[in-house]
């Protein structure tokens, strides 16, 4: 069961790596940094859009309008991260078997 639990938070830490890089990259485009007519750039971009928007949208269902500031981002890192802390508690649980 421990394979299980490390497999769990290597998980959780590909979603936190690729949340962080998606708000750094929406920073950047956003300052016109990088720019979308790049070739890379618009497929890093797109491919981070696809896995994280089924996240995003679900959260912004719940969320209320904030006049152009998406905390989608911020409340499924929070999320994350609490996931982390609850499977970090609850190892001693994995251990056992």
């Amino acid at each position: 069961m421990q394979s299980l639990f490390q497999i769990l938070m290597l998980i959780l830490d590909i979603v936190w790596f690729f949340i962080i890089a998606h708000v750094i990259m929406s920073w950047l485009i956003n300052f016109q940094v990088l720019n979308l007519r790049q070739p890379l750039v618009a497929q890093i971009w797109d491919g981070l859009n696809r896995i994280l928007e089924p996240l995003y949208s679900r959260i912004r269902q719940i969320l209320p309008a904030m006049g152009g500031l998406d905390l989608a981002p911020l409340v499924v890192l929070i999320a994350v991260y609490a996931l982390r802390i609850i499977l970090a508690n609850n190892a001693g649980f994995f251990y056992s078997f």
